[in-house]
């Protein structure tokens, strides 16, 4: 982990000043030299503003229900970093993480030597799950963009079938400045061969995607779509339709009605991927078994404690619809926030319906490009709201614990650092 940490990590430092042009010269290089493994290993390849990770969770169980082993590779990670680095959602044990990494270690100073320069924390991340993969020879890789996609260090594959679940507006001062811009940047993955499955529906934006050379492409609304979906006791029971005909009364066991729309991506992808229909069984066998850590994950009663990791207005956009519709109470819920720069808390705080809170405690994780808890806490007093400040999320959540009685609601959320801490406190991991 030391030497992993060495390693440059833009995740640290985004909002940062932009030192380099976007280049896969350094992956490229990587991937050359350990003999290009990710070649060996048909790939589907997942990017979007919001729900790549739950995307990319129920596709592992869908085609893992087929009976094919699938690796998946996603970031940044909610527990440990093993997580990154997945065989059936289930993540390296540290033996296996210390020898995929020990692998990369041992072909590094080639890559410098070739480039000039070091590959970063998530290059090398990522060249360890396609190599690890390899090895462990797989049948099915589902593999998750870090940000974006053309540039991305995940992009060296052709993948059969190229998933982007939306585009909206986050991380524009890198991929942006416009929604078109982002667009063009996502689409980077789709190869001429790919299948692709478009889950945004605007026409401009999907116009955009639509233009790339492709093999194929399903649109959200026109090709595949929820039909109907119902609150059901733990879940939601759902109806949807893609090209290859219905699938009716599909148990969710997860929360929230975009939960739906990213499971009909998934189904859509992986009869994609197998050029027929799935069969209902399998798919409910599968998402039986679904867990999203952090995604509107309910880890408490007494108070209820809620964990999502939104960390962009249109990601609190559907948290509070979930939260205030799903989950409405006479009580007001308490909030737990905190964010990273260089997101504006303001906007994440309106879209969150920041007023409807009894109680709004700011905090900060422990990440370099956490806002302060009490800058961020000074910055939301500014809207009106009741704001206390508590330094550290073990802090806050023990205050928003006092605040909100034995029948209260907490939501915990604004960065996935913030839903990471505050599951290591509330979530016993070891199960």
């Amino acid at each position: 982990m030391r030497w992993l940490q060495d390693h440059y990590n833009l995740e640290q430092h985004l909002g940062g000043l932009a030192t380099n042009a976007p280049s896969l010269h350094r992956m490229n290089a990587l991937m050359e030299v350990l003999g290009n493994p990710q070649r060996d290993i048909p790939a589907i390849h997942i990017t979007g503003t919001n729900g790549k990770g739950s995307t990319s969770r129920m596709l592992v169980g869908l085609i893992g229900a087929t009976g094919l082993d699938v690796g998946s590779y996603t970031s940044p990670h909610i527990e440990t970093v093993n997580d990154r680095i997945m065989i059936a959602n289930q993540a390296l044990d540290d033996a296996s993480f210390t020898q995929a990494l020990s692998e990369i270690a041992e072909v590094e100073p080639w890559v410098m030597e070739a480039t000039g320069e070091r590959p970063s924390y998530f290059e090398v991340m990522c060249a360890a799950a396609y190599n690890w993969f390899a090895a462990s020879a797989v049948d099915v890789n589902v593999i998750e963009v870090g940000m974006g996609g053309k540039w991305d260090a995940t992009n060296v594959i052709d993948a059969e079938v190229a998933v982007i679940t939306n585009i909206g507006p986050d991380h524009m001062e890198i991929i942006g400045p416009t929604l078109a811009d982002v667009a063009e940047e996502k689409s980077g993955i789709i190869a001429k061969e790919s299948h692709v499955i478009n889950g945004e529906t605007s026409q401009a934006l999907a116009e955009i995607i639509a233009g790339k050379q492709q093999r194929d492409i399903w649109h959200r609304r026109r090709d595949f779509d929820v039909l109907e979906d119902r609150l059901a006791v733990g879940g939601r029971l759902v109806d949807f339709v893609t090209p290859f005909g219905r699938h009716q009364d599909v148990f969710l066991p997860v929360n929230g009605a975009y939960q739906a729309q990213n499971a009909v991506a998934a189904v859509a992808a992986a009869e994609a991927f197998f050029g027929r229909q799935l069969d209902t069984e399998v798919i409910s066998e599968a998402f039986h078994q679904l867990k999203l850590p952090a995604r509107f994950e309910i880890v408490q009663r007494q108070p209820t404690i809620i964990i999502d990791g939104a960390h962009n207005p249109p990601a609190a956009l559907v948290v509070a619809q979930t939260l205030f519709g799903d989950f409405a109470t006479d009580q007001q819920p308490v909030l737990v926030i905190g964010a990273n720069k260089p997101r504006d808390p303001l906007e994440f705080f309106d879209a969150l319906r920041g007023p409807q809170f009894s109680s709004v405690i700011a905090t900060a994780a422990d990440w370099p490009r956490a806002i302060p808890a009490d800058e961020l806490g000074q910055a939301l007093k500014s809207t009106g709201a009741h704001v206390d400040v508590s330094p550290t999320v073990p802090e806050a959540i023990n205050r928003a614990v006092s605040i909100a009685g034995d029948d209260g609601t907490i939501l915990i959320t604004g960065s996935l650092y913030v839903a990471s801490e505050a599951r290591g406190q509330l979530v016993d991991t070891s199960r």
